[in-house]
């Protein structure tokens, strides 16, 4: 008798194994038919790009930043490479360069936009946000909003957005110096807010100071949801890089907690790579309850459920992912493979499209 149950309870487990393993064929198949679905209905929109750094859409017109001093403007298809007049000389230290670009929002009628740079000159190498404003298909400086931002042999930070409140929001790495991520009176290691004229916000949670929340590593993506809440996504120390959700004066914590750790009166991240693992995320966007985040070093486009915390790879294949922007259910994104780190593949880099109706 108990030899009958012995062998009934196998075959109970048996069969219970054998179904686990095939639900788990069952979702490995339907994730490379997705994968593979993505990889058909990928659009690719320009090609030939020079480190493109950031994208910006108005109408049908796209505008890319090259990371040596270009404006990129596509449309219908056709690519124009627009020159850069700056006051100072771009910087040619590594991940240096033209960064940040946005455009005001009235730019169809002021050809204004507000540019992020690292430039070198007697005083040293330093990060500044600029305007520019579009004549006769160059770009020039126009006004200074913030100069003197610290910059390094790494870090540069380098994303500015406009928010949902009207602010300029900019991101500034360590520039390699950690500790300045915690001195208050540093634009380093920080997002920094400021009025569309270069002002210091009235409600900016540091009295006269551009600082809105500190305690970051090197960011490099920020982004709204629809309810107004900040997201910030920055590289870590070789390992743990965090997703954050950010509040106005808080610290995040870098250089001293890093991916999980916890302290009093710091903000562990909402999303970690963890410590065995990197993404080395850059833009970001979202749309319809999810975090979308290029990686470089992840080579990827991941998404993250805020409410469910899942998180998996959206697009992959492609290399190195520097930007997104989303834009009528559609995900733009550029590679980025040609900024000395990557293996280029032919015709890179280039600007994609893909549906988020799938």
């Amino acid at each position: 008798m108990k030899k009958m149950l012995a062998v009934s309870l196998f075959g109970i487990l048996l069969i219970a194994g054998c179904s686990v393993n095939e639900q788990q064929n069952s979702m490995d198949e339907q994730r490379n038919s997705t994968d593979q679905q993505q990889n058909d209905e990928r659009e690719v929109i320009a090609e030939n790009l020079e480190v493109p750094w950031s994208i910006e859409k108005r109408d049908n017109i796209f505008y890319l930043t090259e990371r040596p001093g270009s404006i990129v403007k596509i449309e219908n298809g056709e690519i124009e490479r627009q020159s850069v007049a700056l006051e100072k000389e771009l910087a040619t230290a590594s991940e240096a360069g033209l960064l940040g670009f946005v455009l005001a929002p009235d730019f169809p009628e002021s050809n204004l936009a507000y540019a992020y740079y690292t430039y070198e000159d007697n005083s040293g190498q330093f990060n500044r946000i600029v305007t520019l404003r579009l004549e006769d298909n160059v770009w020039r400086e126009e006004s200074l909003l913030l100069d003197q931002i610290p910059s390094g042999a790494y870090h540069h930070g380098g994303r500015l957005k406009i928010g949902p409140d009207g602010m300029l929001y900019a991101t500034a790495g360590d520039a390699s110096e950690r500790n300045i991520a915690q001195d208050p009176n540093s634009l380093g290691g920080k997002i920094l807010r400021m009025k569309l004229d270069g002002s210091i916000p009235s409600d900016n949670p540091f009295p006269n100071s551009y600082v809105y929340s500190y305690g970051h590593r090197n960011p490099q993506g920020i982004t709204w949801s629809t309810d107004g809440t900040l997201y910030e996504s920055e590289h870590g120390n070789d390992a743990n890089d965090e997703v954050n959700r950010i509040e106005a004066g808080h610290n995040y914590g870098w250089p001293i907690i890093e991916g999980l750790e916890e302290q009093e009166d710091m903000v562990s991240p909402q999303f970690t790579s963890g410590d065995e693992a990197t993404w080395a995320p850059s833009g970001m966007a979202y749309y319809g309850g999810k975090l979308y985040i290029a990686a470089l070093r992840g080579s990827a486009i991941l998404e993250f459920d805020l409410e469910t915390g899942e998180q998996r790879e959206f697009v992959t294949g492609l290399g190195r992912i520097r930007d997104v922007l989303i834009e009528d259910n559609f995900l733009y994104f550029i590679s980025n493979n040609t900024d000395g780190r990557g293996t280029p593949q032919e015709n890179d880099d280039k600007l994609y499209r893909i549906s988020l109706n799938n």
